[in-house]
């Protein structure tokens, strides 16, 4: 990947003004597709197949009058009159509610068939409205039209107030915290960098990536069904991941250019180092996300894909967008410093000699402390993150109802109003329904339910019971005595559906739910808390497989797993304080204190496991590199500590900046993810990360990094710090040396192809435009080195290039550059399908040399014309022989072709490849 990755640097800077208009054009064509469409997105949260959903869509068929959005209009006399002494403007007012477009039915309050509530003294009554259609569809500019009306009914003798679903909003607030988190992190960015140039790129490129995904999802909003949250949340993590991710790329380019290296150079170095690990970090946070999936809830995966795809492009902007801004601006990113010496000696740094005493590198003292005494470093961690975790016992979840509204809007004024004057129970009704089409007396049934669910404990009152117009159906709104998120009407909910057997029985009725917009949010938090544990399950067993893979370890992946879980739990206790305690609320901008969002628990889950398993990488595959090069295990550890951790606290900061930005947009749909966000960051990074860790690596020693044998063949090598870049560069300096060669092995050693056993040593190279006949009567022999030359086969060590590909980073492409004619076909029709492009890098490998000769001494002329026009364009050919010695059909090439000198033998055994007058050596 590495070596991919270095040519796609280099290109990407050679095409730099290319790409960014690519990128341009693409964030306009997509926002005139986002205005064209014209979509919208979803304020409610449902689960398909629950109670609550089904009663909903149940009563949408059935009872569409209470299938609807409802609203409420509050009224309460303000000069000690009763609300019947405002019947008739009561009554006007209700009359143009209904005459507004989209509503269904506005029956007035003071109707003996739906009668409104009313308070004790009679100073305040509620009326209800029903919108058409299915919950939240309506007309957007109806509720505009419903708010103006109710507000200008109110006059010093009658206050009107409007409330309800239909107040709900859809739309996402961004403002002042978001553009200040964005602030902070570019201030963060030019002390990193000490320049503000610089500081802008990862910015405008994470700008870039959200802009482009964010408008897609917008774009989609019109066919698909998207929760509102699913923007906020995708440009939440695309901020950071974005402006990370181009940090780690930016700041690997800048350490090079100050050492001197040329700016093309360097730009595909860093791509091939920090890409490396950047593709990782974000293929990590995509499977977290998409692993979604296992919570079998609709909108919580369409979340979690339009999250990940957000993070997907954050990556490709990384990897194709800046590198073209690098390559753009130049030598201005080159420190100011080491241009002008580079400027004063012709282009070249020279050695300069440092005269000061030599600085610690940075975080060296840290080091040392934690790992000093590693036993009482863990113990210090793992009691501070659990006190954090301790009000995690406190933590309630539920979907957000009106009353986590701001403070001030109509729908938060209205909400506070019903619980003050009727009681909280008032904001979040329940349906009862139940199918009655069996009864020969449907109104006594509805009268005998009504009695049964009034006796109920935490029952206030019951609202309306009624059949619908087909009487086939049965409705009863019960208004429980505590409001739509306590843990009474939580019960309640459970003990109606526990009675709802009994009464079928007893009332030969069917199908009895518990319904409406509060049964719902219950049904959606219930379902969500039970998919906690699968998910904490694939999160978990995915983190041990993925750095098992990276590391080759069995206890640096526990290690992480564990810290990532203290990293959860203290996310999840200093949530609790913040939403459950109240404490912080002011600075904050916390208005509510009470459950919090159900999907918090499981969405932080999934991000923060990607951006743990960045840090993880960033810090300890340095680690292992020191290790690897010197086995000194505590050395290793300060080394690659001290190389790392700058970055990686760069990194966080700015994680914690931009999450924190958006804990300030006072929307409480994402505060507590966005807090959780940045407390889980800021503890993995500086607790778990740069403490913990170096601390348990310490304690193990060189133990650390032991894998066993069987273990360690069977996983899968990723290379996150770009090792297969030194033999890239190692290749393209020996063909400086030596001339461009179609293949060259340098010791390679392989698998048999067939048989059991090895093949090679082999050494040897071959010039683009050369035929070559390898020769061995050790079928296993000549097939592993014709699967070799095609890329079928990967050598186990050693260096294999075909043209500028190296086995096995580039396999794909080699294998993709190759033709493969097996025995038995029909070579000059094959060798006619050859397209006549890129054959300066192909390699044509035909299986056995017999199916050259038609009978035993011709060849036909076709063929051989055909030869050598491959062979003339710069095409290699490698064609198997079963002899060891020269063969008629050798004899006939040899002397039909135009340039005999083009025909080379190869001699292959197991151990050794021989060829004839040392032409390939």
């Amino acid at each position: 990947m590495s070596s991919s990755l270095y040519r796609l640097g280099l290109l990407m800077a050679s095409l730099r003004w290319k790409i960014v208009a690519v990128w341009v054009i693409l964030l306009v064509a997509l926002g005139g597709l986002a205005v064209g469409l014209g979509g919208t997105f979803s304020s409610e949260i449902e689960i398909p197949g629950t109670e609550g959903q089904r009663g909903i869509d149940s009563l949408a068929n059935r009872f569409p009058e209470m299938g609807g959005t409802s609203g409420q209009v509050v009224l309460v006399t303000q000069d000690g009159s009763t609300i019947d002494d405002h019947q008739s403007e009561i009554d006007d007012l209700m009359e143009e509610i209904d005459d507004v477009e989209g509503v269904a039915t506005a029956p007035s309050p003071f109707d003996d068939l739906s009668p409104g509530t009313r308070t004790d003294d009679d100073t305040a009554i509620i009326g209800q409205f029903q919108m058409d259609g299915q919950q939240g569809s309506y007309p957007e500019e109806s509720v505009d039209e419903l708010v103006d009306l109710v507000e200008s009914a109110s006059t010093p003798e009658m206050d009107a107030n409007i409330g309800g679903q239909v107040l709900q909003d859809a739309e996402v607030p961004f403002g002042a915290g978001e553009v200040a988190g964005i602030i902070i992190a570019l201030i963060i960015l030019a002390i990193v960098f000490r320049s503000f140039v610089p500081a802008f790129i990862p910015i405008v490129t994470a700008i870039v990536g959200v802009g482009v995904s964010m408008l897609a999802v917008v774009a989609l909003s019109a066919g698909v069904e998207i929760a509102s949250v699913t923007t906020a949340l995708g440009a939440m993590l695309g901020l950071a991941v974005g402006i990370d991710y181009a940090l780690f790329i930016l700041s690997r380019h800048r350490d090079q250019l100050g050492r001197g290296e040329d700016v093309q150079e360097s730009i595909g170095r860093a791509l091939a180092t920090s890409g490396s690990a950047v593709i990782f970090a974000g293929l990590t946070v995509i499977v977290a996300l998409v692993g979604l999936f296992v919570t079998a809830i609709p909108f919580l995966t369409i979340m979690g894909v339009a999250a990940a795809a957000t993070v997907a492009l954050s990556v490709v902007v990384a990897l194709t967008m800046l590198p073209a801004l690098m390559g753009i601006m130049g030598e201005h990113l080159r420190p100011r410093k080491i241009r002008r010496l580079m400027a004063e000696n012709d282009g070249v740094l020279p050695p300069v000699e440092d005269t000061h005493r030599r600085r610690r590198p940075f975080g060296t003292g840290w080091i040392r402390l934690v790992t000093k005494v590693p036993a009482l470093t863990i113990l210090v961690v793992v009691i501070g993150v659990g006190a954090l975790a301790i009000p995690i016992k406190d933590l309630e979840l539920a979907l957000p109802d009106l009353g986590t509204e701001q403070p001030g809007t109509p729908a938060r004024d209205t909400y506070d109003l019903i619980a003050e004057e009727f009681g909280p129970g008032y904001n979040g009704p329940l349906l009862v329904t139940a199918d009655i089409i069996n009864t020969t007396d449907p109104l006594g049934v509805v009268d005998d339910l009504e009695a049964e669910i009034a006796d109920l404990d935490e029952v206030k009152e019951i609202q309306i019971a009624t059949p619908n117009q087909g009487a086939d159906l049965a409705v009863i709104a019960v208004v429980p005595e505590g409001g739509p998120t306590a843990q009474s009407t939580k019960d309640l909910v459970h003990e109606l559906r526990d009675s709802g057997p009994g009464w079928e029985d007893e009332y030969s009725i069917s199908d009895v739910t518990v319904t409406g917009s509060t049964a719902v949010g219950i049904d959606v938090t219930d379902k969500l808390s039970s998919a906690l544990l699968p998910f904490a399950i694939f999160v978990v067993g995915l983190s041990l497989i993925l750095l098992a893979m990276v590391f080759r370890s069995v206890w640096v992946p526990i290690k992480a797993s564990v810290g990532y879980l203290l990293s959860v739990a203290a996310a999840f206790g200093v949530t609790s304080m913040v939403f459950e305690y109240g404490w912080f609320n002011a600075p904050l901008s916390v208005s509510v204190n009470g459950p919090v969002v159900a999907f918090m628990p499981i969405m932080v889950m999934g991000v923060l496991f990607g951006l743990a398993m960045d840090y993880e990488v960033f810090l300890v595959s340095r680690m292992r590199e020191e290790f690897t090069h010197t086995g000194d295990a505590r050395g290793s550890i300060e080394k690659g500590f001290t190389a790392s951790a700058p970055v990686v606290i760069a990194a966080a900061l700015i994680m914690v900046a931009v999450f924190a930005g958006f804990v300030t947009s006072g929307w409480f749909m994402l505060q507590p993810i966005a807090v959780g966000l940045a407390v889980g960051v800021l503890v993995d990074a500086f607790v778990v990360r740069m403490t913990l860790v170096p601390a348990v690596l310490a304690l193990l020693g060189k133990h650390a990094w032991w894998l066993p044998a069987w273990l360690d063949r069977l996983l899968p090598r990723v290379d996150v710090e770009g090792e297969g870049l030194h033999a890239v560069l190692e290749h393209r300096h020996w063909t400086r040396e030596h001339g461009v060669h179609a293949l060259r092995l340098q010791d390679v050693v392989a698998p048999l192809v067939g048989a059991r056993g090895e093949i090679g040593p082999l050494t040897g190279a071959v010039t683009p435009g050369t035929l070559l006949v390898v020769r061995s009567s050790d079928d296993p022999a000549r097939a592993s080195f014709l699967a070799l030359a095609a890329g079928r086969l990967a050598p186990s060590s050693g260096v294999l290039a075909v043209h500028d590909r190296l086995a096995p980073d580039d396999l794909g492409a080699i294998q993709g550059r190759a033709h493969w004619i097996p025995t038995g076909s029909d070579v000059a029709a094959r060798l006619r399908d050859v397209p006549g492009r890129g054959l300066d890098t192909a390699v044509i490998v035909i299986e056995r040399l017999e199916d050259l000769v038609h009978g035993a001494t011709a060849l036909d002329d076709t063929l051989v014309e055909r030869l050598d026009a491959l062979l003339e364009k710069g095409a290699t050919v490698v064609v198997g022989s079963r002899t060891t010695s020269v063969s008629e059909a050798e004899h006939h090439l040899q002397g039909t072709l135009r340039d005999p000198r083009r025909l080379l033998a190869l001699a292959v055994q197991r151990s050794t490849a021989s060829v004839s007058e040392g032409a390939l050596a």
